[in-house]
């Protein structure tokens, strides 16, 4: 064990001056650890089994040879990176975040860098696209635990599952609730149609694409779309209300509304990859963002080979079946999606399909901070009429100048 301490300071930890050392005091024939562990409220709730506490606890009595002291915080996935970039020092040795925030973290220095047989192990069990997300100049900075993506819930008594192949074949016979006005969801369109950003994705020289001909086709077909009386517009939870009441059919989401949905629509809930929309006669394939949630290392851990050690467990076969089994959180490991229990499931085979044939990686260079509120306007001006037909190629034109901008 402490050869292999040395060896993870020495290597693994990152080219990062002034780091602690890996480890704290005996006591007895136990090192005393302290591991400070960051993640959502819902892992550390009782409604879900506390997660996060018994498999940390689990982690501990498989090795005996420390002496762990676990204090829980409580940050999710998707402010983790600002909080751990803003003073990595005093924030915690491990913390779960989403991958597109990868880049706040490694340009504040506040991740550490997966190596040698703990690289090996997490490759083994993940799919090149997984690990994808997780790579910068490549460097592996995280275990995933789940894919993060979007798709389709819809009432099986209203759609046939010949329906819900196309988006606009479902607006002639139910309501659609779509998160039009948010950021994350709307680009789907616009990349059905060709639209790009930053080249595959990680070319930043190469800017976004959200301009041209083919972007003002699509900016016109949202203005008809909006303007469809079976189309509704999700916000602050008015999709879910309206399959709790009957008055929506179906609705875009993830994994986290799988139990709400549930509750909503029981026996008739559907579960899909996204659809096509027709535009222009052709069929279009709506792409949603994807990306993965990781369990990441703070380099300054006083503790490392414990907190490195840790982060692989959390996000170990053992620690996603428990996670899928309490909160319906989609494992991504190779060899549990292989199980005849979890790759039958619906929910887990929409969230898949989705993550591989019907999105792209959502791109997490810096630039891509210029692109989420010139898509929001978008969708509130069409929402709001001052978006049209007469001035969609001149709107169109403005969002892809912003989203190219060096900052709005």
């Amino acid at each position: 064990m402490r050869k292999r301490a040395a060896a993870l300071c020495m290597t693994a930890v990152l080219a990062v001056t002034g780091l602690a050392g890996c480890g704290g005091e005996t006591d007895g024939d136990k090192e005393s650890v302290r591991l400070m562990v960051w993640s959502p409220s819902e892992d550390q709730s009782k409604d879900s089994g506390e997660w996060l506490q018994n498999t940390c606890e689990d982690f501990a009595k498989i090795h005996p040879e420390w002496d762990i002291t676990f204090v829980y915080g409580v940050a999710d996935e998707a402010t983790a990176a600002t909080q751990v970039a803003q003073d990595p020092e005093a924030s915690a040795d491990v913390f779960m975040y989403a991958n597109d925030t990868l880049t706040t973290m490694t340009d504040a220095n506040a991740l550490a860098k997966f190596g040698g047989k703990y690289r090996e192990e997490i490759e083994a069990t993940n799919s090149e696209e997984v690990l994808a997300s997780l790579v910068k100049e490549e460097n592996l900075y995280g275990v995933p635990f789940t894919t993060n993506t979007w798709f389709m819930y819809y009432d099986k008594s209203v759609f046939s599952e010949e329906d819900i192949k196309n988006l606009d074949t479902m607006l002639e016979k139910g309501s659609i609730a779509f998160p039009f006005t948010n950021s994350w969801y709307l680009p789907a369109f616009y990349i059905g149609n060709g639209c790009t950003l930053f080249g595959d994705g990680t070319q930043e020289d190469k800017g976004v694409d959200f301009g041209g001909e083919n972007a003002v086709e699509v900016t016109e077909y949202l203005v008809d779309l909006a303007a469809n009386p079976n189309f509704k517009i999700d916000a602050d939870g008015s999709g879910l209300a309206g399959l709790r009441d009957g008055s929506i059919s179906a609705i875009f989401s993830g994994s986290w509304d799988a139990n709400a949905v549930s509750e909503a629509l029981g026996e008739n809930m559907g579960v899909a990859a996204l659809p096509t929309y027709t535009l222009n006669g052709e069929e279009k394939q709506m792409m949603s963002y994807a990306g993965s949630k990781a369990i990441g290392v703070n380099p300054y851990s006083k503790n490392m080979v414990p907190a490195v050690e840790l982060a692989v467990y959390l996000g170990s076969a053992e620690a996603q079946l428990s996670h899928y089994k309490l909160r319906n959180v989609i494992p991504c490991n190779t060899e549990l999606l292989k199980e005849a229990e979890i790759a039958e499931d619906p929910l887990v085979m929409a969230q898949n399909d989705t993550f591989n044939y019907t999105s792209i990686l959502q791109p997490f260079v810096a630039k891509m901070n210029n692109c989420w509120i010139p898509v929001e306007n978008m969708g509130k001006g069409i929402r709001n009429k001052s978006v049209t037909h007469d001035n969609a190629k001149e709107q169109t034109e403005s969002m892809n100048e912003a989203m190219n901008s060096d900052g709005i």
